[in-house]
């Protein structure tokens, strides 16, 4: 990469990031003619329009989009890793993580281990929560998310394969309710319905059929906000619960549940690891993603 190369990256950037011609060159200290001069050579160079401008409104482009999408990590971690190199001794400070638990057991907690011993001078500040909430406006640094509730606007790292939800059932349930053969029929059955913690409303259970998404709002005479109970009432007779497969297959594979349903149970985004654009990330949020990634991909081989 040429300096001319860095120069036009960093000036598509910050004009990508302010979607204004003045506040991008105040911020690189050139001015907005200079700036101009830059994009469209940029644009030249790699042969698309990364910009629509008019005389009131900048707008990315499809392709400065993606780019963009591309361009910002990488950058990111090349700051990262200047800020590092030119800090005394390693990372430092905290850094605080939201996630939901059932996330936390599978790709968190494993790797608390080697962060603690390769980071000795960074707090991890953890929070479990199955709320969903802007980690930005809450004040986290890293969030680790089910894909369906991430923001557009945060960069989103997938931890793992893709999820599918499940109806299970136990034996006993079944030998005196029956089992449903659509998911229309789970409306005449005694659910175990869950909500997201803070919210008034159960969660709809999702379908697929002929090619899309359908709900499902089923009732039933329990109502939680935890996936762990849900499961123990299903257990116990309780009712049919909805539940991740994954979370489920222990019991399916010993004959305590019964999965249902099956053909119209699609799978779907799983865990993201996430976290805000930022020109200028701290080195020890840095350092904890590229941790936690590392681990995830060691795991996967």
């Amino acid at each position: 990469m040429t300096p001319t190369d860095f120069a036009q990256i960093r000036a598509f950037l910050a004009v990508a990031e302010t979607l204004n011609f003045s506040r991008a060159a105040e911020k690189l200290g050139v001015t907005p003619s200079a700036l101009s001069q830059t994009i469209r050579a940029f644009e030249a160079e790699v042969g698309q329009q990364m910009f629509q401008r008019t005389t009131r409104s900048v707008v990315l482009t499809e392709a400065g989009a993606h780019l963009r999408g591309r361009m910002e990590p990488a950058v990111a971690e090349m700051s990262a890793a200047l800020a590092q190199a030119h800090s005394k001794g390693g990372p430092r400070g905290t850094v605080r993580i939201v996630t939901f638990r059932s996330a936390a057991e599978r790709f968190l907690l494993p790797v608390l281990p080697d962060l603690r011993r390769d980071l000795p001078e960074v707090t991890l500040d953890i929070t479990l929560d199955d709320a969903v909430r802007d980690p930005v406006a809450d004040g986290f640094d890293i969030a680790i998310r089910i894909g369906e509730v991430i923001a557009q606007d945060m960069i989103a790292v997938p931890l793992g394969a893709d999820l599918r939800q499940i109806a299970v059932a136990s034996p006993a349930y079944l030998s005196r309710h029956g089992a449903p053969g659509h998911p229309r029929d789970l409306l005449a059955h005694d659910c175990i319905c869950w909500r997201w913690p803070g919210q008034l409303h159960p969660f709809p259970w999702e379908f697929f059929e002929d090619g899309r998404w359908f709900s499902i709002t089923p009732s039933g005479g329990l109502v939680v906000n935890d996936k762990t109970v849900a499961q123990r009432a299903a257990l116990d007779g309780l009712g049919i619960a909805f539940a991740i497969e994954d979370t489920v297959r222990d019991h399916i594979a010993a004959g305590s549940l019964t999965p249902l349903l099956e053909r119209w149970s699609a799978p779907f985004a799983g865990f993201h690891l996430t976290y805000p654009r930022q020109r200028h990330m701290p080195a020890a949020t840095r350092a904890v993603i590229d941790k936690i990634r590392s681990d995830v991909r060691k795991d996967a081989r």
